[in-house]
């Protein structure tokens, strides 16, 4: 189980490293997921990690689950691994940014 300091760090973590709105996280899900004639259910759309990432947005800290915490980590940790500042993606490079997306960041976004 995880103290509450390092809770609170993590909290700040992940809502910094996340910062697509979960109506912008849902609406990549759906886009990303759809398929050229259909687009998936709202709660089926994207990687697994992606809907986690999504339901925790949606959660007060008092909530989390040891499951939400351990994506918490996961995408902090990756999003941290591939965040590289003197070469932030341009827009050629979609399927890095787009992977990032996935989990809620977009390295375009200021």
């Amino acid at each position: 189980m995880t103290d509450a300091l390092e809770l609170d760090a993590l909290w700040q973590d992940f809502h910094r490293v996340v910062n697509m709105t979960s109506q912008e996280l849902a609406a990549w899900l759906r886009v990303s997921d759809a398929e050229e004639s259909t687009e998936p259910l709202p709660e089926h759309a994207g990687e697994p990690t992606g809907q986690h990432v999504l339901a925790i947005l949606q959660k007060r800290r008092t909530d989390l689950t040891d499951d939400d915490i351990e994506v918490m980590y996961e995408v902090v940790d990756t999003v941290t691994a591939d965040a590289d500042v003197e070469n932030e993606p341009t827009a050629e490079e979609t399927h890095r940014r787009h992977r990032l997306m996935t989990i809620g960041h977009d390295p375009l976004k200021p």
